[in-house]
C-alpha cells in the first residue's frame, strides 16, 4: 500500500476496496473450477480468428452482460425471482428503471449507488448460499439460456479449444456468475463476492461490487495465481465501464460496443464485433493504457436478492 502514499485517505480506502474485492472473486472463482471440468459447448455458426492453440500462459476474460447474454442477467434473475414471489411489483419496476437510468446516463450517481449498495446488502442479509445457487439454475433455464449470442459463444469455445480457460468477469453476484460459466461450459466466473459464514450471508460485501476498476483488480490477480501472461490474454466487453479490464490485455475486443467504448476501440486499433446487427469491424491492433469508467451495475443485486417475504 505503500504506493498508494499521495492519494487522499478517501482515495486510498476506494483503492483498497477495489483490490479486496478483485482478489476476492479471483479466489472465488479459482476455488469453483477446481470442482468442475469444461463442458462441451454447442456447435456455433461462427468461428474465431484467435486464439493460438495451446498457449497455456494464456487465457479469455468475457464481461458478461450484452458481450454474452443479451440484456442484463440480474434483471433476467430479477424476473425468475419475481414468479416465485420473492417481491413485489413496484420492486421489479424500480429494477427495470434502475437498469434503464444506468446505461442512458452512462455515468455515476455516488448517492445513488451508495443507496443501492446498502440495500443490496440488508437484503442478502440471512439468505443461504445454496438457496441462490438453485434457484439460479433454474433460472437460467428459464430466461437466460435463449438469450446467449452465438457469435460470443463462438469466441469463448475457440478459446476453450485452443486450450486455454475462460472466465466470466461480471457485477453480477458471483454464486449466480459461476452458474452461468458451468451451464455454458466455461472455467469458471468472477463476481461480486457477498461474506457468507456458514453458508449464509451476512449482508456484508467482500470489498465492493465487481465493476470498473474492481473488474481489473479481478482479472490481474487471477492472471497472477494462474500464472498467466496478460499480454497474451483476451478480454471482451460491450461497454466503455470495462476499459480498465480490456487495457490489461494484449488482445482486447469490443462485443456490441456502446458508443463510447465504439469510438476508444477505433482510437486505439482494438477489435470490434457487433452481433446486433452482424457488422464485423476490421481486426487490428494491440491496446495501450485507458481510462477508468466505473458503474453501478452489481448494486442492482438488491432486488434479485429480496427476502421471501413470510
Amino acid at each position: 500500500m505503500a504506493a498508494l502514499g499521495w492519494l487522499t485517505p478517501r482515495r486510498r480506502s476506494a483503492t483498497a476496496r477495489s483490490v479486496l474485492a478483485g482478489e476476492a472473486s479471483a479466489e472465488a472463482a479459482r476455488k469453483s473450477s477446481q470442482a468442475q471440468e469444461a463442458q462441451a459447448a454447442p456447435p456455433a455458426d461462427e468461428e474465431a480468428e484467435f486464439p493460438v492453440h495451446g498457449d497455456v500462459h494464456a487465457a479469455a476474460f468475457f464481461d458478461l452482460d450484452n458481450t454474452v447474454m443479451q440484456g442484463a442477467a440480474l434483471f433476467h434473475f430479477g424476473r425468475g425471482l419475481y414468479k416465485r414471489k420473492f417481491f413485489e411489483t413496484r420492486d421489479l419496476v424500480r429494477f427495470a428503471w434502475q437498469q434503464a437510468w444506468f446505461r442512458l446516463a452512462g455515468v455515476e450517481d455516488p448517492e445513488h449507488m451508495q443507496e443501492a449498495r446498502d440495500s443490496a446488502l440488508s437484503i442478502v442479509q440471512g439468505h443461504r448460499v445454496a438457496e441462490l445457487q438453485s434457484i439460479g439454475e433454474e433460472i437460467y433455464d428459464e430466461y437466460m439460456a435463449e438469450r446467449i449470442w452465438p457469435g460470443t459463444r463462438a469466441l469463448a469455445q475457440a478459446h476453450l479449444d485452443a486450450g486455454q480457460k475462460v472466465w466470466l468477469v461480471t457485477a453480477a453476484p458471483v454464486e449466480i456468475a459461476q452458474v452461468i460459466a458451468r451451464r455454458l461450459g466455461l472455467t469458471g466466473a468472477l463476481g461480486t463476492v457477498a461474506e457468507s459464514v456458514d453458508g449464509v450471508y451476512t449482508g456484508r460485501l467482500v470489498g465492493e461490487p465487481l465493476h470498473g476498476p474492481a473488474k481489473a483488480e479481478a482479472v490481474r490477480a487471477l492472471a497472477a495465481a494462474e500464472g498467466l501472461d496478460l499480454s497474451r490474454c483476451a478480454a471482451y466487453s460491450d461497454s466503455h465501464n470495462d476499459i480498465p479490464m480490456l487495457s490489461l490485455v494484449g488482445h482486447p475486443y469490443a462485443i456490441n460496443p456502446d458508443a463510447k467504448l465504439r469510438r476508444h476501440a477505433r482510437e486505439m486499433d482494438w477489435r470490434l464485433r457487433d452481433y446486433r446487427t452482424g457488422r464485423k469491424a476490421a481486426k487490428v491492433g494491440i491496446p495501450a493504457a485507458a481510462g477508468v469508467g466505473a458503474v453501478a451495475g452489481g448494486t442492482a443485486a438488491a432486488i434479485a436478492l429480496h427476502r421471501r417475504r413470510r
